[in-house]
């Protein structure tokens, strides 16, 4: 479930989610609603998969069949996963923002990539919640999906 809200536009770095209209507090942006896919290390899915879907479970990835797999990581998200598969907004956003969330929060694998978000509490690398600093998960547990909550005894 895609909100028209949300319109798919560009930014320096390629394809991203903009909010086409403003966007309150709790509101669903997407839904990662596709196929699942099983691998040992998140490297061995296809590129195209490995890139877009998201963590649900040791060793399990979600895609979408529309587009929440266009939004891109910041170390200062203003949306969130909630249900292990919905995106909403964390607040408010007003139309012309981009919509971001921070990939870390759901992901646990060899997966990894260079942060371009440009926060000043940039993490560089992202990737695994092993990375995740321990301020930025006190600070930001319910933006945390359940599984990573119930692995790591949060």
């Amino acid at each position: 479930m895609d909100n028209p809200k949300v319109i798919v536009g560009k930014n320096k770095l390629g394809q991203c989610l903009v909010a086409g209209e403003d966007i309150i507090a709790g509101e669903l942006i997407a839904e990662f609603d596709g196929e699942i896919y099983g691998a040992e290390k998140c490297t061995d899915l296809p590129k195209d998969v490995a890139d877009h879907a998201i963590q649900f479970a040791e060793h399990q990835w979600k895609d979408s069949k529309g587009i929440a797999r266009y939004i891109n990581h910041s170390c200062s998200p203003n949306c969130k996963i909630q249900d292990s598969f919905l995106l909403v907004a964390k607040h408010a956003i007003p139309k012309g923002q981009e919509l971001t969330w921070d990939y870390g929060m759901t992901e646990d694998s060899d997966w990894r990539m260079v942060c371009h978000c440009g926060e000043p509490n940039c993490r560089n690398i992202i990737g695994s919640f092993a990375l995740v600093p321990e301020d930025v998960i006190k600070a930001n547990r319910n933006d945390i999906s359940n599984w990573l909550l119930a692995k790591y005894d949060l």
